[in-house]
């Protein structure tokens, strides 16, 4: 561990507390701050060899102000980011704001719909319903699915059709 590494622990396991304390304060977080406190230990842990640190406590607070001022921006232009991209994502019509948001029911049929197609895949057999959702859901190839299973790609392709066709038979 180099010097400087060595002094800046010492100081900040010192100082810690107090750290927290003051961070705490400035961002009005308790948990913002103790966030806060862990990054600078993160910049601790990565200092370079021959940095030269003449005064520990005092790069310890300028490291966690610098910080703290890297995401009090970051979270602006991400407020500013979201704030846009919700603008240009609303539907007005007239003087009403129109919700882009599908309708309660579509959204409770739409659940109920996914829970029979799960139950369904349940009831398949256990390599059927590996092999389904490799391909279906985790969006491997016919000859990914076959060569992390260690089986051939038309056995692939015949779990993937008896998964198909159950699913057809049980949600007409």
């Amino acid at each position: 561990m180099t010097d400087a590494r060595s002094a800046l622990l010492a100081a900040y396991l010192e100082r810690r507390e107090d750290l927290v304390r003051f961070f705490a304060m400035r961002l009005k977080s308790p948990a913002a701050g103790e966030d806060l406190v862990q990054d600078i230990y993160l910049r601790i842990a990565a200092v370079e060899p021959g940095v030269d640190v003449r005064n520990a406590a005092g790069y310890l607070y300028r490291l966690g102000s610098n910080l703290m001022l890297d995401k009090i921006r970051g979270e602006r232009r991400s407020a500013a980011r979201d704030h846009d991209w919700r603008d240009s994502h609303r539907t007005v019509v007239g003087a009403d704001e129109v919700s882009e948001e599908p309708p309660a029911d579509a959204t409770v049929a739409a659940r109920q719909r996914l829970e029979a197609v799960v139950a369904v895949l349940k009831e398949l057999p256990d390599q059927t319903q590996r092999v389904f959702r490799m391909h279906k859901f985790d969006g491997l190839s016919h000859t990914e699915v076959a060569q992390t299973l260690g089986i051939s790609r038309s056995a692939v392709e015949k779990h993937c059709m008896a998964a198909l066709k159950r699913l057809a038979e049980r949600l007409r």
